[in-house]
């Protein structure tokens, strides 16, 4: 996706969740991309978190094989709707190893609410941690698996949740040894309007 387009889509998507959501509720003040573009450098760590009560709803990164075969990252986030309320409770998660495939959600019904990465040059790759965050005893549901990020290894990858009633709440990658890079599919789960007994689902 053209990031000129980007910039002018978020705004847009702000305004429409904001018309179609929880009446009232100021969703344009949603924290975009930021003015250099990256959250790291190549080769380099990072930690990124939204706002309070905001998750991830952007994901954008290109990928540069003379720098390690590595990627530069930047995150958009936006408020959640009224009705789910506030973040009771928000934590790192378990790192996920360089150099393999994994498969995480958030623990405790959690949303992604950041990302965490450090990169290892033995292996050309990242490992990584999801920043969660409850809401009280919601409880995802109707979930299922955006398509691979970026489509090919190698490519610049732009996924933006157009569903505004679904959330991120994990992902799973793939890692290729010979192209050096990953593919990611983002969990993508409703929240329940009301609490639920399951702790963890």
């Amino acid at each position: 996706m053209d990031l000129t387009f980007l910039w002018v889509l978020l705004p847009l998507v702000t305004v429409a969740w904001g018309q179609y959501g929880d009446y009232g509720y100021p969703y344009q003040q949603y924290h975009d991309y930021s003015d250099d573009g990256w959250v790291n450098l190549n080769r380099q760590g990072f930690s990124y978190q939204c706002p309070h009560g905001q998750v991830v709803v952007a994901v954008r990164s290109i990928f540069n094989k003379k720098e390690g075969s590595d990627r530069q990252w930047n995150y958009a986030c936006m408020p959640t709707p009224q009705n789910l309320g506030e973040p009771t409770e928000c934590w790192w998660e378990e790192i996920n190893r360089a150099g393999m495939e994994w498969y995480q959600t958030c623990s405790n019904n959690g949303l992604v609410a950041g990302f965490q990465s450090r990169y290892f040059e033995s292996v050309l790759d990242r490992e990584w941690q999801f920043y969660c965050c409850r809401y009280s005893k919601r409880c995802p549901y109707s979930c299922w698996l955006t398509t691979e990020y970026p489509g090919h290894y190698g490519e610049e990858m732009d996924m933006v949740s157009y569903n505004y009633d679904y959330y991120m709440r994990g992902a799973t990658t793939t890692f290729s040894a010979v192209e050096r890079d990953r593919q990611w599919k983002f969990i993508m789960c409703r929240m329940t309007d009301y609490d639920c007994e399951f702790a963890n689902v």
